[in-house]
């Protein structure tokens, strides 16, 4: 009996061995930047895009790299340094950005740089011209404004078998929001407004010691409280996993509801579920394991939210400065930057302090995913 139990015990502790093992993963630098990233997509053949973050003014906003570490304007510099006869096609803005399974590169236009129009540009890769332009507060005289002119577009996800896009309105309490855009049609739903499930909560996000506000020249300092910003699809593209950035909670809710103007905002509000815990983390992605990986900032990390719905950390280094977004790339490998974004002037009471290099980063998945996501 007592040798069954021995036997037992070590039988339980290789396992757990094992299952330790399993989760340790290597973290490889891609790349060395001397500008701080924003977002990154990988596309099928493998090009990865980049956007630049706009808390450090670029001269580009977005960019592809290049085996070099060269950076080099994406689409071409006329879209990055601005086109003022046909502002349509340039790029004031940007921050989220992903490349879809049809080789389409979708990039979030925030026009909060010179207040210009709040878009999302959809380039060919493939065949390298435009894809779509959609622009997500209509000309006024169409009298369909469907988003606050205020609006802070921050994340998105882009299913393209159903051509759909949904996006993260950052806010506060009151007006975060997912953005249901019709690929299509170009018509967009604000949606959730103001649910507990994008809600900021009251968690101050603390890092090199302090408790990190906006500072802004014109209007003095912020608490910042960031309500719903990770967002991603699964690979089915069945359900969207979200989140407030400043809170403990990651929600799903079925993509087939989002999509239903049926429904009424309390009947979609009822099929919003909450899923598991969370850090708090500024972006998220989802292998075809069902693992969600998650940007740890506090800690430096990246963790994994495993189909069991426990929260494990994968890998901490203190080079994994603020990791910002990830993307699968068609090697498997799952790729994220690291941008410093807590020592920008905005979230440093105007000090500057960020310094290169900035870092892209890969991990191998605990699965594949979709790539581009």
């Amino acid at each position: 009996m007592r040798l069954k139990i021995v036997i037992t015990f070590c039988l339980a502790l290789l396992l757990a061995l094992i299952t330790s093992q399993s989760f340790a993963v290597d973290l490889e630098v891609v790349a060395r930047l001397d500008v701080g990233p924003g977002n990154i997509t990988v596309t099928p053949d493998k090009r990865i895009i980049l956007s630049l973050h706009p808390f450090y003014s670029p001269k580009d906003r977005v960019v592809e790299l290049l085996k070099d570490n060269k950076l080099v304007p994406f689409p071409d510099k006329s879209w990055n340094r601005g086109n003022t006869k046909n502002a349509g096609s340039s790029f004031d803005s940007v921050l989220g950005i992903q490349c879809d399974t049809n080789g389409v590169v979708w990039m979030l236009d925030t026009g909060l740089r010179n207040l210009s129009d709040k878009k999302l540009v959809g380039w060919d890769t493939v065949n390298n011209r435009l894809h779509k332009v959609v622009y997500l507060i209509p000309p006024k005289s169409e009298n369909k404004i469907a988003l606050p002119e205020t609006a802070f577009l921050n994340d998105l996800a882009v299913d393209p078998i159903n051509r759909v896009c949904y996006i993260s309105h950052s806010g506060g309490a009151r007006n975060s929001a997912l953005v249901v855009v019709d690929l299509e049609t170009g018509t967009s739903r604000y949606v959730l407004q103001g649910h507990k499930s994008v809600q900021t909560e009251e968690i101050p996000l603390v890092m090199e010691h302090r408790k990190l506000n906006f500072t802004l020249p014109d209007s003095g300092k912020l608490a910042m409280l960031i309500g719903v910003n990770p967002i991603a699809l699964d690979a089915s593209n069945e359900w969207l996993y979200y989140g407030p950035m400043n809170g403990t909670s990651m929600y799903r809710i079925r993509t087939a509801d989002l999509r239903n103007p049926n429904l009424t905002s309390s009947e979609l509000a009822d099929r919003v579920e909450r899923y598991s815990d969370k850090p708090i983390c500024d972006g998220i992605s989802i292998d075809n394991g069902g693992n969600i990986y998650i940007s740890d900032l506090e800690a430096n990390a990246i963790g994994v939210i495993t189909p069991d719905r426990q929260y494990k950390e994968l890998i901490q280094d203190a080079i994994i400065s603020w990791p910002e977004s990830f993307s699968f790339g068609p090697d498997g490998y799952l790729y994220f930057v690291a941008s410093q974004l807590h020592r920008s002037a905005p979230l440093n009471n105007l000090n500057e302090t960020a310094k290169p290099p900035f870092y892209v980063f890969r991990i191998k998945g605990l699965a594949p995913g979709v790539v581009g996501r």
